[in-house]
């Protein structure tokens, strides 16, 4: 099965800094036909405006990684970790036990980004936190795994991100007319998003910024219709 999800039914919610969409609910926004995807729980689409942020404030239980896609965004937390997360590349932050994190804007310029929070295999743990640099030309034409927790993707010491649930997050660039194929298993959960572009998955045409939930497959393949950017989480 394949639906779409178009940006324009996203929740949103308004706070003049930062202007976010959700995929699925969160905070102010509830729909009870979007609550989760397997064990992906939060998809947002977040604008942060020039100078401003995130203030301090908790988790637990819960592997976040953001992608960001314009601009910049500096992450500070109670684990004593700074950093600052380019365009392009992405920081992974397992709250375990608990973690308090601020995540702010210090560019000059908006920044643009997807926050994913997806649901641990277990509770409780050490927080951890990391951040890498995944150039664009390395997605090109193909997916590039950027965090997962899955053992095959962990082995031999890849570049991955690591988080602690059976759940990968892998991201690719597309031209114009190329496919990439992307397989899967028949109990899985896959949540594709175009970061920019339009792309076409079996019936479906997907826009800059629409989500496509995706279950009881075992592959997928995914055409630009133009220039493309993916990104793609497999969960349980």
């Amino acid at each position: 099965m394949m639906e779409l999800r178009p940006f324009s039914t996203l929740g949103s919610a308004d706070h003049g800094w930062l202007d976010a969409r959700h995929h699925f609910s969160f905070a102010g926004y509830h729909d009870p036909a979007r609550v989760h995807w397997g064990a992906l729980r939060v998809w947002n689409d977040d604008r942060i405006a020039p100078h401003h942020g995130f203030d301090p404030h908790g988790h637990r239980d819960m592997e976040i990684i953001t992608y960001v896609r314009t601009g910049a965004i500096t992450h500070e937390d109670s684990m004593g970790n700074r950093g600052r997360t380019e365009a392009g590349d992405v920081q992974v932050m397992s709250a375990g036990s608990g973690v308090v994190h601020s995540e702010y804007n210090h560019e000059d310029e908006p920044t643009t980004l997807f926050q994913i929070l997806i649901i641990p295999d277990a509770p409780g743990g050490q927080p951890g936190w990391g951040a890498r640099p995944f150039p664009k030309a390395d997605r090109a034409g193909r997916f590039v795994t950027l965090a997962s927790g899955m053992a095959g993707d962990m082995a031999g010491g890849g570049d991955a991100l690591p988080i602690r649930a059976h759940a990968r997050v892998s991201g690719a660039t597309l031209r114009a007319g190329e496919t990439v194929s992307y397989a899967t298993s028949m109990d899985r959960h896959l949540y594709l998003v175009p970061a920019r572009g339009r792309v076409r998955i079996g019936d479906i045409e997907a826009a800059a910024r629409d989500g496509v939930a995706i279950a009881k497959v075992d592959q997928i393949s995914v055409t630009a219709l133009e220039d493309a950017e993916l990104v793609l989480v497999d969960s349980r």
